[in-house]
């Protein structure tokens, strides 16, 4: 999928602005996922595009990207999530593996 660099350049700006922030950056920019433990979602919308971004906190406000997508309905699609919850086990599994 080819995203447009105004597209592009929001969503950079979205995730310098987490990384200023963080959590107390709070809606419309983050929301936390209902039903998961520690799951947000970077919210970035340009014009009629909407984008999502799922990520999880570590220690001392460092957060770990995991997936984005374009969404297209109100509803978040559960492909999304699910790969989401897989890649921060994955993330996690490694990080206590390698001791860090």
């Amino acid at each position: 999928m080819k995203i447009p660099k105004k597209d592009v350049a929001k969503t950079l700006r979205e995730i310098d602005l987490l990384e200023e922030f963080g959590l107390s950056l709070g809606m419309p920019y983050i929301k936390k996922l209902t039903g998961t433990k520690d799951l947000w979602e970077l919210r970035i919308k340009q014009s009629t595009h909407n984008y999502r971004i799922f990520f999880f906190t570590m220690k001392d406000q460092q957060f770990v990207l995991l997936n984005a997508f374009h969404k297209k309905s109100l509803k978040t699609p559960s492909k999304e999530l699910y790969k989401a919850v897989e890649y921060m086990n994955e993330f996690l599994e490694r990080s206590y593996n390698d001791g860090s």
